[in-house]
């Protein structure tokens, strides 16, 4: 007769069987329920905004949600020489994701070749805030971006109507990119059924911030997750602007947030959710993280 594992188990006390299942279950189900944490790169060094700040703050977040690891690749001073910048060779390919906190000197065309391979290849990307101000004049980067903060002439502009309608305003019509001064501001979701909107409540506030308008840009590709409405009562448009979409690239995703002026406006409940789930879906394809508690709603009168 074959003595099995299990016909041992009918031999000794139920209880004893008990404990030592119960005991050993939580801890597979535990390793089995824990993801692997994802490698995320943040990319300062120039910005027009204070990314010494900013960074450890977000790296800070990030790292308490126990979803992610975080380095920081910093990039020369502007206007550095040659011999600097060729020591800044980022290995994207080491990390699910890259959260652009920078803008200012071009990289060297050697970065870029591999950012762009990076991404086609199934990368990652997050646009975090002033982050659209950089590379104008990178066609491949405009075309990962979809729009950005540029004048009137370099690009299509995407706005929301009243309806709910796309309208397309053509490049050289209409207000350059810009901001009135820094206010609270709704949220408007525009897919609720996209993974990293998915829970999240059809409006909420957001804090005191910059609301950007009039992004420009190629356009190709966009998704808008989410909208803010610019009245003109604070230096604004009139109309629903995209504060959060997507743009896919390759095999690769770019997830795009217009929030977080500074630490304030970067770590409240309304832009960490943001930041923090569209890093895990820019790396995924999935979000597993839950939406925080302290997202205030109302419905903003437009």
């Amino acid at each position: 007769m074959r003595f099995t594992f299990w016909r041992f188990l009918t031999l000794i006390p139920a209880a004893v069987v008990g404990a030592v299942l119960v005991a050993a279950l939580p801890a597979l189900a535990a390793d089995d329920a824990a993801p692997a944490k994802i490698a995320v790169l943040i990319i300062d060094g120039q910005n027009n905004h204070k990314w010494q700040d900013t960074t450890p703050a977000i790296k800070e977040m990030l790292g308490k949600t126990g979803r992610f690891t975080v380095d920081v690749a910093t990039t020369p001073e502007k206007k550095a020489a040659k011999e600097a910048w060729d020591k800044f060779r980022p290995d994207f390919a080491k990390y699910g994701a890259v959260l652009m906190n920078y803008n200012g000197d071009n990289w060297p065309d050697e970065v870029n070749k591999s950012f762009e391979k990076y991404m086609t290849n199934g990368g990652g990307l997050v646009f975090y805030h002033a982050g659209v101000f950089a590379f104008a004049d990178w066609k491949a980067f405009n075309d990962m971006m979809g729009m950005g903060w540029r004048k009137a002439n370099q690009g299509m502009r995407l706005t929301i109507d009243a309806d709910g309608k796309e309208v397309r305003t053509p490049s050289g019509e209409g207000p350059a990119s810009g901001h009135g001064p820094a206010h609270p501001f709704g949220i408007d979701v525009r897919d609720p059924k996209h993974p990293v909107m998915e829970g999240l409540p059809a409006k909420f506030m957001h804090v005191k911030d910059e609301l950007y308008h009039g992004m420009r840009g190629p356009l190709t590709g966009m998704h808008i997750l989410a909208t803010a409405f610019s009245d003109k009562k604070s230096g604004g448009t009139g109309t629903n602007e995209p504060m959060v979409w997507t743009v896919p690239v390759g095999k690769g995703k770019v997830f795009v947030t217009l929030l977080g002026h500074d630490v304030a406006a970067t770590t409240a409940p309304s832009s960490a959710v943001l930041i923090s789930r569209g890093l895990e879906w820019a790396a995924t394809g999935k979000v597993t993280l839950s939406v925080p508690e302290g997202l205030e709603t109302e419905n903003p009168k437009h």
